[in-house]
């Protein structure tokens, strides 16, 4: 499996308009970030969890040729808004349908913000979307196990993925002990961890390593960073071992 960080910033208390701090002005690529999301190749089969206002072109830049599928952990807009931007593979596919997998709550809140894509107008050019329910329990995606695991971002419930022996965990700041259990044996998590500073509804870089060190991957990568967490390189150099940053375009092969 070959996972690529397809975006892995916020606009989350970020004041993006004619910002000068030194993570907006840094020559550094790892620090320009597009908004989080991940994409997964398996053997034949190509799946994107979450489509952001960026995913368009983060599906330029990645070479993504084909989809199988769409993953959402939530319905925040940093995370969807991006969905419409699906409709160039039903075009590739020949018109057929994108499987996008959703709680009943995400699917509610895509049928309002998409109300066009699904008020059963087929106006031309629309996204054709097949929406499927994440439950509580693993399902598969062709050749793809997918185990839902339920974390909190403040009081909102967002979904986060194993698969096999990787995980992916964003928007999060309380785990349950049941919850966690899903999370061990791992030998890739990645996690969000916002800024530096605690936040009500992220995990902070601390709270972030406290809980790897806990569940004890092989690995870890921290994805969902604002620029309040600093530069890529200096933030990389307060990291134990075995934990890193993620940033955009990065690459992780897991066996």
């Amino acid at each position: 499996m070959i996972v690529t960080i397809l975006g892995s910033g916020t606009s989350q208390g970020v004041p993006v308009i004619a910002c000068n701090c030194s993570v907006c002005r840094s020559i550094n690529p790892k620090d320009n970030r597009k908004r989080t999301s991940i994409l997964i190749e398996h053997k034949n089969t190509t799946l994107v969890i979450d489509t952001g206002p960026d995913f368009r072109q983060q599906m330029l830049d990645a070479h993504v040729k084909d989809l199988d599928a769409v993953l959402f952990t939530h319905e925040h807009k940093d995370h969807v808004a991006g969905l419409d931007d699906v409709r160039a593979f039903n075009f590739k596919a020949d018109g057929k349908e994108m499987d996008v997998y959703a709680t009943p709550r995400v699917q509610t809140a895509l049928k309002r913000e998409f109300e066009y894509v699904f008020s059963g107008d087929k106006y031309p050019g629309i996204p054709k979307i097949n929406l499927l329910e994440i439950g509580k329990q693993a399902f598969s995606i062709k050749d793809i196990e997918v185990l839902p695991i339920e974390v909190m971002h403040y009081k909102l419930p967002v979904t986060a993925f194993r698969f096999g022996n990787f995980a992916y965990v964003t928007d999060v700041n309380f785990i349950s002990e049941s919850e966690k259990k899903k999370l061990l044996g791992l030998d890739v998590l990645i996690l969000s961890a916002l800024r530096i500073q605690k936040h009500i509804s992220h995990f902070n870089l601390d709270e972030a390593i406290t809980l790897i060190q806990e569940l004890e991957p092989k690995r870890a990568y921290l994805t969902h960073i604002s620029h309040l967490m600093g530069k890529h390189n200096n933030v990389e150099e307060l990291l134990p071992s075995d934990i890193y940053l993620c940033y955009d375009g990065l690459k992780i092969k897991i066996d």
